[in-house]
């Protein structure tokens, strides 16, 4: 092991050692209920919905990430893990099948800066190559303008390419799969 991966390994040994008994406990409690919670929810959720995985948020929150799909428009839907599932989700991205290779956006729902929409994004995109889909775009509308700049970061950071009208108040994006 290089000298500066040891250090790294050395300098988190060291941060979890700091760790009050009393921390260390409750972290343990809380994935021990999440945990818990996962394997209720995953239950009632297959009931309805195809699960497509189980993921971790950035605030170390699990979360899980199923798909509704009747062949004319998709969901990806999350569900967090720390309370009972009862029947709604937590974030969605709502699309529609606009032909065989193309895939609209149409919404995105749920609290934002949370790392929701970046899970569901590429749970979306893994979507569109198992489908041998093309194409996924959609429409940056005028109810989207005071959030603008959190959008366009968003897309970028997905690899979508956007077209921003500035003067009409109105943009479209694109992805393309890099195959």
């Amino acid at each position: 092991m290089k000298r500066s991966g040891w250090v790294l390994l050395t300098k988190l040994r060291a941060e979890e050692e700091m760790k009050e008994p009393e921390q260390i406990k409750e972290e343990y409690e809380d994935l021990e209920f999440q945990l818990f919670r996962m394997q209720q929810n995953m239950k009632e959720i297959a009931k309805q919905q195809q699960v497509l995985g189980i993921e971790q948020t950035k605030d170390e929150k699990w979360v899980i990430v199923s798909l509704v799909d009747d062949g004319y428009s998709c969901k990806i839907l999350l569900n967090e893990c720390e309370s009972a599932y009862r029947g709604n989700w937590d974030f969605m991205i709502q699309a529609k099948y606009d032909d065989p290779s193309t895939i609209f956006i149409g919404d995105i729902k749920g609290e934002e800066n949370k790392g929701f929409g970046s899970i569901c994004m590429d749970y979306l995109k893994e979507h569109a190559l198992d489908q041998n889909i093309r194409c996924i775009k959609g429409d940056l509308a005028k109810r989207d303008w005071d959030h603008l700049d959190r959008l366009i970061h968003f897309y970028e950071k997905h690899d979508f390419d956007i077209v921003v009208n500035e003067a009409e108040q109105s943009g479209e994006i694109y992805w393309n799969p890099p195959y």
